[in-house]
């Protein structure tokens, strides 16, 4: 499906400047690295930089943004590992769009296994424009301060977990040539070129005061037209926030490192009027909901629903991250999809109560599935997330998670993927595997083997007692068989698979993932320039 490349409207919330800062500030969301055979390739719009182009702007700053996915949506690239390709602008491409006369350059590194490409990138931006102070931020740098600026001379500065507060102070800082050190939430260098963490920035209490994401200056509508987005592909999807944080304490997540474990909620009413906002402004007939966990409270989630069911609201929204289940019983299932609720992704991460104990997954799995069956019933599009190989998992675990895995195919479970637990910086499991020397060498090598999750052809194990070709067949067979099974006792989800593959909007997961690997194989198969990683 070919984009096209034109820019959206101005919305009609913006920012006003506080001051007059004269500074010119160029926000980069770098291409996405993505293996071949990876069976997940979302081209989200980048609502996380989108807010923090809203805070700089609110500071008086002036902001150009180079969306190098957006603006190149259908160009996928070799890079020199042959596992990988490039999503989104050339590194050259990329540079040349950086205005010559930008004070300050921020980068945005999300996942660690896309560093090596995101740090050969900051490096060509460094030689171009050497006179800038690059910024860099995202999950990898909060979960790496030190071993970031160590690693690559470019950057000059790293902001630390969330950052709309933080990069609003450092850009006024560095506009008016203050002291780094006055500011909060940040790692730069001292005069001797050390890299100094500064004391961590208080989680933003009043949410609903936050600067709103700075869509005007996106490709937004190359997004919207193409039904690009986080979630299934229902048209016109808007990317939206409504709570921030997550209030558990998963060892496999890095979420307690970045955001904390405060679960705040955005005012209802306010939070509604946004997305009306939207919909008067981008036409959009969906929402993509970003949270990290949406569902925590059920009194929350039950105004929200009410609220769009009293206006009659003519609209799908989905839950495209994996949310818990406690909060989600009969009444809310009910009130979901009333409401406009289409798809949903639940978290179950194993079936084995061992291996949930050791990750510190605080679930009960019988009630996760009463929760499926009544979300199912209701008609919502229900995916589960799976996850084998953590250290510690032995062949009986994989087995007990294959025996609910089978159970969610038979209550009618739309959707399904099994990936092998990846150590990620930032998580609890990857501090424990440092600490026991089985990451002993953060190389690219190691970067790189963090994409696994997604791709089909390298699988990694983190178990003791389960080898990477033995987890790399329980992967393969555990999405067949909740295929398989799902198929058989439904057939004819099979025939809705099949045409909703080959047609313009899709219902699951799966549909999605097979239609993007056929337009990543059909991209990726050009001889374009490869780009170099260095």
């Amino acid at each position: 499906m070919a984009a096209k490349h034109t820019r959206a409207e101005p919305a009609p919330i913006k920012p006003m400047p506080e001051a007059s800062i004269q500074s010119l500030v160029t926000l980069i969301r770098p291409p996405v690295l993505v293996a071949r055979w990876a069976h997940t390739t979302p081209t989200c719009p980048p609502i996380g930089l989108a807010y923090i182009a809203g805070a700089i702007e609110a500071t008086g700053a002036t902001v150009v943004v180079v969306d190098a996915v957006g603006e190149a949506t259908d160009q996928f690239m070799p890079t020199d590992d042959e596992r990988f390709l490039s999503h989104g602008m050339s590194i050259a491409q990329i540079v040349d769009a950086v205005p010559v006369d930008t004070d300050m350059i921020g980068v945005s590194c999300m996942f660690s296994h896309e560093w090596p490409l995101v740090r050969s990138l900051v490096e060509q931006i460094k030689l171009a424009r050497p006179n800038a102070i690059i910024i860099a931020g995202g999950e990898h740098v909060t979960a790496m301060p030190d071993f970031t600026l160590e690693q690559c001379a470019a950057i000059d500065v790293g902001v630390i977990g969330e950052g709309e507060d933080t990069i609003a102070d450092l850009v006024r800082a560095i506009s008016n040539k203050n002291n780094l050190s006055d500011v909060s939430g940040i790692v730069y260098r001292n005069a001797d070129g050390v890299p100094v963490v500064m004391p961590a920035r208080p989680r933003m209490r009043a949410v609903d005061d936050i600067q709103p994401p700075s869509w005007p200056l996106f490709p937004l509508e190359t997004y919207l037209e193409n039904g690009y987005g986080f979630g299934v592909n229902r048209g016109r999807s808007m990317p939206v926030i409504a709570t921030r944080g997550c209030p558990y304490q998963c060892t496999f997540c890095s979420n307690p490192a970045m955001w904390g474990t405060r679960w705040v909620a955005r005012d209802v009413e306010v939070f509604f009027a946004e997305m009306m906002s939207y919909l008067e402004t981008y036409k959009v007939t969906n929402f993509d909901f970003y949270d990290l966990t949406a569902i925590v409270k059920k009194k929350w989630i039950v105004e929200f629903c009410n609220l769009l069911i009293d206006h009659e609201c003519n609209f799908t929204w989905q839950l495209p991250s994996g949310t818990r289940s406690e909060a989600i019983d009969e009444e809310v299932t009910a009130l979901l999809y009333k409401s406009g609720c289409r798809n949903m992704s639940y978290a179950p991460e194993s079936g084995s109560p061992e291996v949930l104990e050791r990750i510190k997954k605080k679930i009960d799995l019988d009630k996760m599935l009463v929760s499926m069956r009544g979300a199912v019933k209701q008609g919502i599009n229900c995916k589960a997330n799976i996850m084998i190989g953590f250290p510690g998992e032995t062949h009986s675990d994989v087995w007990k998670t294959m025996r609910f895995i089978v159970s969610m195919a038979r209550i009618g479970l739309h959707d399904m993927s099994v990936s092998p637990f990846s150590p990620y910086p930032g998580s609890e499991l990857f501090d424990d595997m440092r600490r026991a020397g089985r990451i002993p060498d953060l190389s690219d090598d190691y970067f790189y083997s963090l994409a696994s999750y997604t791709d089909l052809t390298s699988t990694v194990s983190c178990s003791e007692h389960i080898s990477n070709r033995a987890l790399g067949f329980y992967r393969i067979f555990g999405m067949l068989l909740f295929y398989a099974s799902l198929y058989i006792i439904r057939p004819w989800r099979l025939f809705r698979t099949i045409r909703n593959v080959f047609g313009s909007e899709q219902e699951s997961r799966l549909e999605m993932s097979l239609r993007d690997l056929l337009i990543r194989l059909k991209k990726g198969g050009s001889k374009s320039a490869p780009v170099e990683v260095k």
